[in-house]
């Protein structure tokens, strides 16, 4: 998916929207985020553990995560995407 019209979309659908990078070598347990999570992974990869089943996404692989997921994380090295946050109505 092209960056720009991915942030776009995510504008339109009423997230936040930032390009974040990360250095990697990441692992987060368990937690949840208070938000619903929309990304799109530009460079890198990363590993999304929800229920016992581990998904790897990568450049061009969008992922969404409900508010109140829990899940963890596993990010091996360099990593970048465009991520958008939409926080629950009146939060």
């Amino acid at each position: 998916m092209d960056q720009a019209a991915f942030e776009a979309q995510l504008r339109r659908d009423g997230f936040e929207v930032e390009v974040k990078d990360n250095p990697g070598g990441i692992k987060n347990d368990l937690h949840t985020h208070e938000f619903e999570v929309r990304a799109l992974v530009l460079d890198g990869e990363i590993a999304l553990t929800c229920g016992g089943a581990t998904t790897t996404y990568r450049p061009g692989d969008v992922f969404t995560m409900a508010a109140g997921m829990p899940h963890s994380e596993e990010i091996p090295g360099f990593y970048r995407s465009v991520v958008g946050r939409r926080h629950p109505a009146g939060s």
